[in-house]
């Protein structure tokens, strides 16, 4: 069931309704119900993964505390629980990739299992295994199985995040039944997060989308030059951020409504000066998962410089293999890893000659706005370069379109026409355009500490209502949706 979809704009008011009108007790219930329905609407029998992944932590939390004191017995139970929740994932989704790669290098025969990928299946075993590895360090179990299986199944953030932690989801279930039913103020807020989430999505993410899938085609890529392709480029970074982010408001903003608070999951990464301050501000719950869960046991930046290398490294190798079973993808992670490596190093020389430049050139005074700006410019460029990675069927494809983006340059392309060839008419490259001067309007706001769905809320209620009712009207005249354009699902549901 998509957000974006009519099926869902049904769904979610009945859900909201049952949710107000029955007892306070039944909420759980409720919920969890929902959830259930919600994600069985993808693949029923799909259910059973979900189900399984949640018994088993669920289980071995409960096992934990009783072996207090037994530290091999507490290891075991640990591993149990990780070993049968990764090995599900590493059956639906890596098997056939890890066996073809071994075949391709034997030269034999690879097993291939005809298995159809579970919708979030990487997202909801992450947040189960977090969950169990808290207890493990000591965080008290959850004993209510139907708080913890609305935990790691509420519908929201199921399929695509953010990964949530037991300190914050699961401490607002366990209030569930205590807090009161409805708050006006995050009504107000979850409506206005949810309508810029389906703004991102639908006038911006998919409307891009038609331009750079044109030029991606595996057919006929090699036929774009320059321009073309740097425009495609650029508006694949747009078109993923507005994808996710887009997902990540709609569910924020749905949870706000029936009174929860969700992670932040997104902080204006394309503001970013670098490749670390980017992946502080990109995907903020799988990074924060990344760094508790695997960088600090691996040591973190503990063991020296070199470990620490090694464990950056490994982070972002990890990550690459986690948004996708393709080589493409673990290159993609290996770039951004060796970029960070990079920065690391050269990050200390850099600021000792930055600070000797500003002695000499500027008396002392940083031009910090200069300087900010160009480090936004340039770690831009580098992230969109590394995307185009990320978007294309192979490595070679990739390098293919990198090397026709800098080979075929010619500024006849801004006049000739030709750039409104590719998917996207003037009048389509209009919208789009609007479309991205609100989001960065938005996001250089929020940038300068603007709360914008609590700016919004603070309005008459005339204004939100006539905010609201543009939004409404903007999204569905200018909104790509419908049976010709089936390429409507968010990107990261696919991970």
């Amino acid at each position: 069931m998509l957000f974006n979809s009519l099926s869902f704009l049904i769904f979610f008011p009945v859900c909201l309704a049952l949710y107000m009108v029955l007892p306070a007790k039944a909420r759980t219930f409720i919920l969890l119900a929902a959830s259930i329905y919600f994600y069985m609407c993808w693949n029923p029998v799909y259910v059973l993964l979900l189900a399984s992944s949640i018994l088993v932590t669920y289980i071995c939390a409960l096992i934990l505390p009783k072996c207090a004191g037994k530290t091999g017995s507490r290891r075991i139970v640990l591993a149990c629980g990780l070993i049968i929740n990764f090995g599900i994932l590493f059956v639906f989704k890596y098997f056939n990739f890890f066996a073809e790669t071994i075949a391709k290098v034997t030269g034999s025969t690879g097993l291939h299992l005809d298995l159809l990928l579970p919708v979030g299946i990487s997202f909801y075993t992450f947040q189960a295994v977090g969950y169990l590895i808290d207890v493990y360090r000591g965080d008290e179990p959850e004993k209510n199985i139907f708080r913890y299986a609305l935990f790691v199944s509420f519908f929201p953030q199921l399929v695509a995040g953010p990964i949530e932690r037991s300190g914050n989801l699961l401490k607002q279930i366990r209030e569930l039944d205590k807090r009161p039913l409805m708050n006006l103020d995050d009504f107000r807020k979850g409506a206005f997060i949810m309508l810029y989430g389906y703004f991102m999505k639908m006038v911006i993410a998919d409307r891009a989308a038609m331009l750079v899938d044109t030029v991606y085609d595996v057919e006929n890529y090699s036929q774009y030059k320059g321009f073309a392709v740097l425009l495609a480029a650029v508006l694949f970074s747009v078109q993923i951020y507005c994808d996710f982010a887009g997902y990540t408001y709609i569910a924020i903003g749905a949870a706000r409504i029936m009174g929860f608070k969700l992670r932040e999951n997104f902080n204006t990464p394309y503001l970013a000066r670098g490749i670390r301050d980017f992946w502080d501000r990109w995907h903020i719950s799988l990074t924060g998962w990344f760094r508790d869960y695997l960088y600090f046991p691996l040591g973190g930046s503990r063991k020296g410089r070199t470990r620490k290398y090694i464990n950056i490294l490994i982070i972002f190798l990890v990550s690459g293999l986690w948004h996708g079973a393709s080589w493409h993808f673990v290159f993609w992670g290996f770039l951004h890893g060796i970029l960070r490596v990079i920065e690391e190093i050269v990050s200390p020389i850099w600021n000792k000659f930055r600070s000797a430049a500003s002695d000499v050139f500027f008396g002392g005074k940083e031009d910090d706005k200069t300087y900010g700006a160009l480090s936004c410019i340039l770690t831009f460029f580098i992230v969109t370069v590394c995307w185009m990675f990320f978007r294309a069927e192979s490595i070679r494809q990739a390098f293919d379109l990198i090397v026709n983006m800098f080979s075929g340059f010619g500024l006849w392309q801004l006049t000739d026409g030709s750039l409104l060839m590719l998917g996207l008419d003037a009048k389509e490259m209009n919208v789009l355009i609007i479309g991205l001067i609100i989001m960065i309007l938005v996001d250089r706001a929020k940038h300068k500490g603007v709360d914008v769905p609590a700016f919004f809320a603070e309005r008459s209620e005339i204004v939100q209502a006539f905010i609201l009712l543009i939004g409404i009207l903007f999204i569905v005249i200018f909104g790509i949706y419908g049976m010709e354009y089936d390429a409507a699902a968010f990107i990261y549901f696919q991970f």
